[in-house]
Formats: C-alpha cells, structure tokens, sequence
C-alpha cells in the first residue's frame, strides 16, 4: 500500500532575499516521503511549500489542509503498480483527488515527486538522461538579484566572470529613466550577452508599450509579464505590438486545467511562457503546458523557484530529459544556510549533477524517515 508523509523544514536565507513582493528571510517547506508498505526498502523523496506572496497556496493553513489530504491518500489504502510511463503511473494514482490537488500545486510538485523517485526505486531518480547520470552539464542562465546600481553591475561583472552568456535582470524596482540608463550602460559594456528581462507585472498598460519600444534596442531576447496579471484584453494587445518577445509567467499561476491554458494561449497569444512546476502544480501539469504550446507554437522556458535542493534537483532532471536545446533559468540552491546536502553544484555557469553524491544523500534522508507504519 501507498504511504505518504510530510515533514516540516524551514529555510534561511543566508540574507534576505529580494523579490517583487518584498525581501524573504525565511521560507516553510515540508519533505514528502512516499513508500510502498509492501517493499519498505525504497522511500521516494519530494518537496513542497508554496512560495509566500505567489502560490495560489499560499495560506496559513496550507499545512491543515495538505495533511488532511495526506491522510486521505493513505486511507484509500492504494496499491503502487508499474506503469508503462510515468503519466499513466501518477495518473493512476492521484486522479481522485484531481481536484483537491488542483487548489494545492506545490502539494502536487512535492507529492508527484516522491511518487515517481518510489516508481524508479528510490535513488533520487525522476527522469533519466546524461545529466541525471553525471555524464552532462546542464547551462542556466544568470539570474540578477534587486539591488543598488553599483550592486547590480557587480552582479552582472560576477556572472559574465563565472561565463554566463545569458542575463536575466529585473525591471520595475527603480525610476523608468535610471532603469534604462543602467541597460544602456550594461548593453555598452557587455555587447555580447543574451539579455532577458523580467518586469514581474511592473508597468502599467498605458505606459508599457512605450516602455517595450524604449528598451527595444538593448536587444532584448524576451521580458517576462510586463503588466500585471489578469488583465488579458491588454495583455493581448501588448503581445500583438511588442517590439520585445513577451512571456507570460504570473499569468499562469492558478490555471486549473490543461485546457484553462489553452484558452489563454489562445486569447493572448504570447510569444512564449516561463514554466514554473512549483507554482504549475507538478509534473503531469508541467507536461500538459509544453504540449498547449508546441500545439500553439509558444516558445516555453523552465525555471526553478527557491526550491530547496531536492525540488532542484527534480527540476533539474526534468528540464535536461524535457527541456530540449534551450537554456533555461534554474537557480543554484546556494540561497539557503540550511538547505539539504544537494548533487547538483555550479561548475562555471552550468549545473552539474553528481550521481553518486545523490545515491548518497537520498539514503541519508530516506533512512531518517525509515520507520513506516504498516
């Protein structure tokens, strides 16, 4: 029989982190244990926590309601079974409780996880390919946290240092005018970086298109949800006279279905989208976004999300096997003083995964949870 458990983690920032809804000291995580009674000597491991100000989730009795689901899951007494792929091996799982989940997506992420690391047999393996082995590198691109103007070149001087080639900054925090005389600069001084951007919702209609056609020449490869979300007649109409490639990325947050998210494709029709499994809910919903947009020829990225380093290591896996020729965002999991010992370390400005290293530290936390009842 399935067996689920939750265990309560906080994280610490070694110092607070800045973001579009105000600095982060500490983050609420819970590791999800899955087993099969039948076979205790595989444990599955996940992570879950809405992240605070972004998930639908993202409530004060998050952890009330995700134990009560818990506790149904197990009551239901359900038999773990191979499966030809790991969709119909999830699906055959959790279906019942689609809609529960649905209002609980970093619960999913976390409980999916764990569910297919006990489907391969425990040893930290989601998805298999040379990267999950050890055999590859996985790029990502540099991401540029809020700071004072001489902080955000240092920051930029550190990463092009380290060899990344492509630049995610935010926008919106300071005065439009100073904003875009620090991109100049930057532009001037590193004419060959990719440059992304990310506005976080920052502009309001009226003004962003101008904005969009201010930054045009930086060369910018795309901004992320220049207006705020929610707002899709204008974001529609910001997306058909962008001189900037646009992706949606808050926009996303609490679609419910596969078919929600085809029916905003269909009406805003985005140049791309930021993939976030946290905020998406999971793996099954991951899949079902990059087919809407292969279906709608929408460009899509995946991107980590202050995951700690097992729901890093997962979206790591996920984005080498899925992720195709694109770079993609995806953090370091060096944010934290009291993360988990991680496989996957910073080698330059790729990610590498060291195999042995994640037998390791999979059986050091599964064998802290080893008690199970039957």
């Amino acid at each position: 029989m399935l067996r689920l458990r939750l265990t309560p983690h906080t994280l610490h920032f070694k110092r607070p982190a800045p973001t579009s809804r105000g600095p982060l000291a500490t983050r609420a995580i819970w590791l999800v244990h899955a087993v099969d009674t039948r076979r205790t000597e595989s444990i599955g491991l996940g992570e879950c926590g809405p992240v605070q100000g972004l998930s639908i989730d993202d409530h004060a009795d998050f952890a009330a309601h995700a134990q009560t689901l818990i506790h149904a899951i197990n009551s239901a007494a359900l038999e773990v079974w191979p499966a030809e792929d790991w969709v119909t091996f999830l699906d055959s799982l959790l279906a019942p409780w689609d809609a529960q989940l649905a209002r609980l997506p970093s619960l999913r992420f976390g409980v999916e996880s764990a569910l297919l690391d006990l489907h391969n047999g425990g040893p930290g393996v989601l998805f298999d390919s040379a990267f999950t082995r050890g055999a590859a590198c996985l790029p990502t691109h540099g991401l540029i946290w809020m700071d004072t103007p001489e902080g955000l070149f240092a920051q930029v001087d550190a990463k092009v240092a380290a060899g990344f080639d492509v630049i995610k900054m935010k926008v919106g925090a300071l005065p439009f005018g100073d904003e875009l005389a620090l991109l100049r600069t930057l532009r001037a001084r590193f004419p060959n970086i990719t440059l992304r951007l990310d506005a976080n919702g920052a502009f309001a209609p009226s003004e962003a298109l101008q904005r969009l056609e201010a930054l045009a020449p930086l060369q910018v490869e795309f901004i992320e949800q220049p207006i705020r979300a929610g707002q899709l007649v204008h974001m529609a109409a910001l997306c058909a006279s962008s001189p900037i490639p646009i992706a949606l990325d808050e926009e996303l947050i609490g679609l419910a279905s596969a078919g929600a998210l085809n029916n905003l494709l269909a009406q805003v029709r985005p140049q791309g989208i930021v993939i976030k499994p946290t905020l998406l809910g999971g793996w099954r919903a991951t899949a079902d976004a990059v087919s809407a947009c292969e279906k709608s020829s929408t460009a899509w990225w995946a991107n980590s999300l202050l995951e700690a380093s097992i729901g890093h290591d997962a979206i790591c896996q996920w984005t080498a096997a899925y992720g195709g020729e694109r770079l993609h965002g995806l953090g370091t999991g060096a944010l934290f003083s009291n993360n988990f010992p991680s496989p996957v370390t910073l080698v330059g400005s790729q990610l590498r995964r060291n195999a042995t290293a994640a037998r390791q530290i999979h059986r050091a936390l599964a064998a802290s949870q080893a008690r199970w009842s039957t």
